[in-house]
């Protein structure tokens, strides 16, 4: 059998915009010879829709343009993710796949397990297959999987499901098993998937085809990796990372191919290349702003920015201090005319003057601390957000995951704004980024990244004047952010004790401060925002 693969970039809630593309690449890879074509998960409705299914037209329209795709249906069947009613009992909804052929009825699978951990949340919106069954399809029996149905106990968190969808497919039958996903990135998932897949193939003695989503969504950014293997786990085919793509694999193919796995700061940027692109387009800006400090954060997220959307639609912003040295000021404006961006100075000396002397009479006898600072740090979010109104620019914020988690960031200040781009990459990460960015020629100007980090807020204020050296700092908050272990666990591991407990109480004490953080892009198994759910009144110490 011929099977197409339509790993697609699909918007949420724009039901009529994605069936369009739907039918667009189903046209097309029927008119080059596909007699199955596959879409990812809740192609229709986009992934994930979230509470947009508790609208009451929102499913009904889904339903709808499920029936407008099955009329124009041809000779290929198409099989596509949407979200159907649930008619009998449990949770309103089933997160389905629909097999439309000419002439037949249309055929609905229903997802068997549900993800409710991390990022996901489908058990609060949908009842899983009370079973499943395979459907002949072209002459063969096809099994249709949709997403967390292939993930074996493996590759989960834990043993999470008591039922095992594509052992009850191959026992009925299944000569093929295809998969319809919406799998999110994080470093290195793409090549489990791989493995995953190729085992499960092996295990069973069965091809799979696996379709997944590409784009970004939000804070969750899709791949796509799209792969096909064989009844012995051998790759057949794969798909482009990060960008939308057709082909068309035969079941029946003896050809096989390497996996191709990028080095980790080639995929990281393409996944936060694509993550600012989306984010901008589906929510309907050109262009964004950003401050440009002369740091390697700032640095950083502008060269993404410029791949993302055009040089010509990125603005940086110089704004100095008196605190501010020449050094990163010149820095500044050198890698706005390397990348070719728009560039602004506009100081803050004259207003953070005022602003100290309209408080001087209240803060009499007190001496300068980090309210100053923060002061400094807010009267650029003003300025930043006084070019985003006039211009209809997207401010991007340039925090990374180090600060974030520690609260080395000021709240209304440099954390204010649209689209968190760096703040799931710990520091530490950021200068490998820069690195690579810098493999050919020099885009980020070398003294950005050999000088040590400052925020330039105070006279000689270095980072590591209150931070750990950024190669223990990120490997503790790896351990206690992505890995929960505690503080006693993570002290074990060889860090100093009062490192490790001053690290623990500035993360949990600044859960405040994230909480009214800009979404950020998610890019490491546990990122800050949705997939990480803490109280902030807590007093839990472990």
């Amino acid at each position: 059998m011929k099977i197409g693969f339509a790993q697609l970039d699909t918007t949420v809630g724009d039901l009529k915009g994605n069936s369009a593309k739907i039918l667009r690449a189903y046209e097309r890879l029927a008119e080059a010879g596909a007699e199955l074509v596959l879409t990812p998960e809740l192609a229709i409705t986009g992934y994930p829709p979230q509470d947009l299914v508790f609208k009451s037209r929102f499913v009904p329209e889904t339903l709808e343009i499920l029936q407008q795709l099955h009329a124009r249906i041809g000779k290929a069947a198409l099989l596509v993710g949407f979200v159907d009613r649930n008619e009998g009992r449990g949770k309103p909804f089933h997160n389905s796949a629909a097999l439309l052929e000419l002439g037949k009825p249309i055929r609905k699978t229903h997802k068997s397990l549900l993800p409710t951990y991390d990022v996901f949340d489908e058990d609060r919106y949908f009842q899983p297959a009370s079973q499943v069954e395979p459907y002949e399809v072209g002459g063969k029996k096809v099994g249709i999987t949709i997403c967390e149905d292939i993930w074996t106990e493996h590759y989960l968190p834990r043993p999470l499901y008591d039922v095992e969808p594509v052992r009850s497919l191959i026992d009925q039958g299944a000569e093929i098993i295809v998969n319809l996903s919406a799998s999110p990135f994080s470093l290195h998932k793409p090549a489990i998937r791989r493995e995953m897949v190729g085992a499960l193939a092996r295990a069973y003695k069965c091809c799979i085809f696996y379709c997944n989503a590409v784009g970004g969504n939000d804070q969750l950014v899709f791949d796509g990796n799209s792969i096909a293997v064989n009844s012995s786990g051998e790759l057949i085919a794969q798909l482009p990372g990060f960008r939308e793509e057709e082909a068309i694999i035969d079941t029946e193919t003896k050809s096989t191919t390497e996996f191709r796995e990028n080095a980790l700061p080639e995929d990281l940027f393409a996944a936060l290349s694509l993550g600012v692109s989306d984010y901008l387009r589906k929510c309907n800006f050109k262009s964004a702003v950003l401050g440009l400090s002369g740091g390697i954060d700032s640095a950083v997220v502008a060269v993404i920015a410029a791949d993302a959307l055009g040089a010509e639609n990125v603005v940086g912003v110089s704004m100095p201090s008196p605190y501010s040295s020449q050094g990163s000021i010149e820095d500044a404006r050198a890698l706005a005319r390397n990348l070719g961006i728009k560039y602004l100075q506009i100081p803050i000396t004259e207003t953070f003057a005022i602003l100290k002397g309209q408080l001087h009479d209240v803060f009499a006898g007190m001496a300068e601390d980090t309210t100053e600072e923060n002061i400094q740090s807010r009267l650029r979010a003003v300025t930043l957000m006084a070019l985003s109104n006039k211009f209809g620019h997207l401010l991007l914020t340039t925090g990374n995951k180090s600060e974030l988690a520690v609260g080395y960031c000021t709240i209304y200040g440099d954390m204010a704004g649209g689209l968190a781009a760096i703040s799931d990459v710990p520091k530490t990460m950021v200068y490998d980024l820069a690195r690579w960015i810098n493999r050919k020629h020099e885009i980020i100007p070398r003294s950005t990244i050999e000088k040590p980090p400052s925020a330039e807020l105070k006279p000689n204020q270095k980072d590591q004047d209150t931070l750990p050296s950024y190669e223990v700092l990120d490997e503790i908050l790896r351990l206690y952010v992505e890995e929960n272990l505690s503080a006693r666990d993570i002290i074990t591991h060889g860090f100093d004790e009062k490192t490790v407990r001053w690290v623990q109480r500035r993360v949990d004490l600044n859960e405040y401060k994230r909480e009214q953080a800009p979404p950020g892009l998610k890019v490491t198994t546990r990122a800050f925002g949705v997939g990480r759910r803490m109280p902030i009144a807590q007093k839990y110490v472990d």
